[in-house]
């Protein structure tokens, strides 16, 4: 195995923390690799990070999870939110063009935008409740917010939860929302590259197995603590954090 088993711990630990806070795992995922030259991350090996993420999400919520199917509406309200980012994902994945978005002045630029939008989001004040406001006008509004997030930089939680919150959601049943959303957007993503795994050799298979692991360990208790923060605290500690990696990068692009 000739894998560096520190560069799959590393990815898993970016991906399942920052899949799931207004971060930006993809940005993450992307910057990590290039500064350190991993070999282990390709697009390969993102489907087996997300299909980490995706396990843990469905773990975690497997009791929602099993109302929901019950729940045909909101069944219905999910899928079709999902429906527009799935959708301009695979165009913009057989085009290539998502490997022209994997660029650090895009990359700076969303993050320092994405943050000072999701500021002014989350001082909306609260007025709807997941439970009974959530219908189909609602839902598209969401699902056209969430094509941002194939934007690096941007973060798909961060943008739906930005997005909840304008929509005078709180920030609990915005993360909710985000989460909700995620399983349907990361499973369409796992499927658009499964189909090309039978293409690699039994040693990448095995890193693959390692990333789905460690990133379903990662994904599970950053889903579960971050539950636990939008209860108690607003969401200015990633409103800094973006702010400040974006002067990072700016300081990289445009004064080295």
């Amino acid at each position: 195995m000739t894998f560096d088993f520190f560069e799959i711990l590393l990815l898993s630990a970016i991906q399942g923390i920052s899949e799931f806070i207004p971060v930006s795992s993809s940005a993450h995922l992307f910057l990590t690799s290039e500064i350190y030259n991993f070999k282990a991350q390709s697009l390969l090996t993102d489907i087996g990070l997300h299909l980490g993420s995706l396990l843990a999400i469905i773990t975690y919520f497997q009791t929602d999870l099993s109302n929901i199917f019950k729940n045909k509406n909101l069944l219905l309200l999910i899928i079709i939110g999902s429906v527009p980012v799935i959708l301009v994902g695979a165009i913009l994945y057989q085009t290539n063009i998502i490997s022209y978005l994997r660029n650090i002045e895009i990359i700076a630029w969303a993050t320092l935008i994405f943050a000072i939008i999701l500021y002014f989001a989350d001082k909306v004040e609260v007025k709807r409740k997941f439970t009974a406001k959530l219908d189909f006008r609602t839902i598209i509004i969401i699902g056209c917010f969430q094509i941002l997030a194939l934007i690096p930089g941007v973060s798909r939680s961060g943008i739906v939860i930005t997005a909840g919150r304008f929509l005078k959601f709180d920030r609990f049943d915005s993360t909710k929302i985000s989460f909700y959303l995620s399983i349907p957007v990361i499973t369409g993503a796992s499927l658009l590259g499964l189909k090309d795994l039978y293409k690699e050799t039994l040693e990448f298979n095995t890193v693959i197995l390692f990333s789905v692991f460690l990133s379903y360990i990662f994904s599970y208790f950053t889903i579960k603590y971050f539950l636990i923060f939008v209860k108690k605290f607003n969401l200015n500690l990633f409103v800094f954090y973006r702010i400040f990696l974006s002067l990072i990068l700016f300081s990289i692009i445009y004064f080295r």
